[in-house]
């Protein structure tokens, strides 16, 4: 018997929903500006703003929400983010340049990532506060502003190296901040350069999704914050960083299903479900599954706002009250970067069919205009199906009641460029002219990894809105708040 199709249907709430279904707008935005082509919905993110402020009011905390700008290279979000009160996350000199020309105040931006002497310059120069990733980096930071007599630049150190009392939980040494270990010499750095530096608090960031492990981690930071104020600093406030996550698929059991049979067919308990057998991290060996699923959890019960208000609601390891508790009885303020989560439901991909054709082994093959870094879900571990948008007017393949199996493969002169290694189920075989759209795409699978190999185009951006209840858009660059005007009805709020 054959197996059944194993889908995974995205998550699209209602404005990404409504954009995607105006199939004649799609296909006359891709006949215009190419493909493959980027919409973001710039009012969704001032949405995914609002959610997140309403966990810290419900917490009773202050502090200020940062967009981490390395999530999307769109100068749309970013214009629409300054109309609000949210700061910004910048990584690199050409980040902090973009985010004071879309009009982000320098007093809500915060420059992370490493830095050069020009990228550290430009962040003194402009008040902007400052992450410092080593005691290197603030020598040199304080340096420059002696050199240059600048005011003294707000700073917070990064930390690393976090350890659980008693109960051991697992954690991951970072190649980044400094280590608690080293608490002393940092703390004896910024006494020294206290007529240059003002250190207003501490930072970490953490690359997982477990929530015991930050928790130690934020603990620890208001521990380091009272050792900073017994030295006569004034430090008030615990960064978090990011990583609250996005939950992508709209069924849990499918995400359950197919995690499945993948280990099955690893296994050869059941047919492929890849291209040549990939196994996404496992392998089997003798009859036994080894490895570890390199895969992003795609459906998550608990993400974005949500996360964070378990993450405050969860007790300190070792004073045991709750995280946001901890934070509000010592009136530190509260700093979140969240890239992923802010910009969840803010956009999409289009990529039109160039040609269908099936192999010896008659597995299909859809050859698309984009390739895979144009759409980034295999390299962040991503699976979720593309929604299929035939071309108005054109004949179409009849609907398959089991779909069909397609691999997505690219435009580039390369074996590796698969969109998907998975075989992926649509509800008929594409046609040439057809256009698949990838939901959701915004955070950090729209661009972050877009390059011009083999001359390529990449992407163009549009930033769609609705306005007097139809879909409106203009290019990305040329997108302002100040020209746009969109009603609660407008924007379709809610999720679905």
């Amino acid at each position: 018997m054959r197996p059944s199709p194993l889908y995974l249907e995205p998550r699209l709430e209602t404005p990404l929903r409504s954009l995607l279904e105006e199939h004649d707008l799609l296909h006359t935005l891709t006949d215009a500006l190419g493909s493959p082509l980027n919409l973001l919905l710039p009012e969704q993110i001032a949405d995914n703003l609002a959610r997140f402020q309403a966990v810290y009011r419900k917490h009773r905390l202050t502090g200020r929400i940062h967009f981490a700008h390395k999530a999307n290279r769109s100068s749309a979000l970013v214009r629409r983010l300054a109309a609000t009160d949210a700061g910004l996350d910048v990584a690199s000199l050409a980040e902090l340049q973009h985010a004071l020309g879309a009009g982000v105040p320098p007093d809500r931006i915060i420059a992370t990532g490493p830095k050069n002497r020009g990228y550290l310059w430009l962040a003194a120069r402009t008040g902007v506060t400052v992450h410092l990733d080593s005691r290197a980096e603030l020598d040199d930071l304080a340096d420059l502003v002696r050199k240059h007599a600048l005011p003294p630049v707000r700073a917070l150190p990064r930390l690393s190296g976090f350890r659980a009392p008693g109960t051991t939980v697992l954690t991951r040494p970072s190649r980044f901040g400094t280590d608690l270990g080293e608490l002393d010499e940092l703390l004896d750095a910024l006494e020294r350069h206290r007529d240059a530096v003002e250190t207003t608090g501490v930072a970490y960031h953490l690359d997982t999704t477990g929530i015991a492990e930050k928790a130690v981690a934020l603990e620890a930071c208001v521990t380091v914050l009272n050792a900073c104020r017994r030295r006569g600093l004034n430090p008030r406030t615990v960064d978090i960083g990011g990583g609250f996550g996005v939950s992508y698929l709209a069924d849990a059991a499918q995400w359950e299903r197919y995690t499945t049979e993948l280990a099955d067919a690893v296994l050869g308990r059941r047919p492929a479900l890849t291209w040549q057998g990939h196994g996404y991290g496992l392998r089997g060996e003798s009859g036994r599954l080894r490895g570890a699923l390199g895969l992003y959890p795609a459906h998550r019960p608990v993400a974005a706002e949500a996360y964070l208000d378990e993450l405050l609601s969860y007790p300190a390891p070792t004073l045991g009250r709750p995280l946001g508790t901890l934070l509000l009885e010592n009136l530190y303020d509260l700093v979140v970067e969240p890239g992923r989560a802010l910009a969840d439901q803010c956009g999409a991909t289009l990529a039109r069919v160039l040609e269908v054709r099936r192999t010896p082994a008659g597995e299909h093959l859809v050859r698309l205009e984009a390739n895979a870094r144009d759409v980034g879900l295999e390299e962040h571990g991503v699976l979720m199906d593309p929604l299929l948008i035939p071309r108005p007017g054109a004949p179409t393949a009849p609907a398959a009641p089991d779909g069909v199996g397609v691999y997505l493969i690219g435009n580039l002169c390369l074996e590796t460029d698969l969109i998907t290694r998975r075989t992926v189920f649509l509800p008929r075989l594409p046609a040439p002219g057809d256009l698949l759209a990838f939901a959701n795409t915004a955070g950090y699978l729209m661009d972050f990894s877009a390059g011009r190999a083999l001359r390529q185009p990449v992407a163009r951006k549009v930033a769609a809105y609705r306005q007097d209840g139809a879909w409106r858009w203009r290019l990305d660059e040329q997108y302002w708040p100040a020209d746009v005007t969109a009603g609660a009805e407008d924007r379709g709020n809610g999720r679905t």
